[in-house]
C-alpha cells in the first residue's frame, strides 16, 4: 500500500494534561470559598460526595469546551500527520 498524503488530527495524547488542568481549574474556582473540611477517621477523610460531584461536573464541562475549540479551532492545538494510504487491489491484501 502506498501512501498518499497527510492528515493532519489533533494530537489527543498530547490533550490528555491540558484537560486535567481546565478540570483542575474549574473546581478550585467553584470550590474556593468552601469551608475546610476534616474527618476525623482517616479512613475515609477523602471521602466527600459534593466534591465528587463538582469534579464530575467540572471534567464534562473542560471535555465539551474542548471539543467545541477542536471542532471550530483544531489549529490552535498540537496536530499530529496521519498517513492516507492509497486504496489496493485484491492483489495487495489477500486473504
Amino acid at each position: 500500500m502506498n501512501v498518499v498524503g497527510h492528515e493532519r488530527k489533533p494530537d489527543w495524547p498530547k490533550l490528555g494534561p491540558s484537560i486535567i488542568i481546565a478540570t483542575a481549574l474549574i473546581v478550585a474556582i467553584r470550590t474556593a470559598k468552601w469551608a475546610a473540611t476534616a474527618s476525623g477517621d482517616a479512613g475515609v477523610s477523602d471521602v466527600d460526595v459534593a466534591l465528587d460531584k463538582e469534579v464530575g461536573f467540572a471534567a464534562r464541562i473542560s471535555i465539551r469546551v474542548m471539543h467545541e475549540l477542536l471542532r471550530k479551532h483544531a489549529s490552535l492545538f498540537p496536530q499530529t500527520k496521519e498517513p492516507i494510504f492509497e486504496a489496493g487491489s485484491d492483489d495487495d491484501n489477500p486473504q
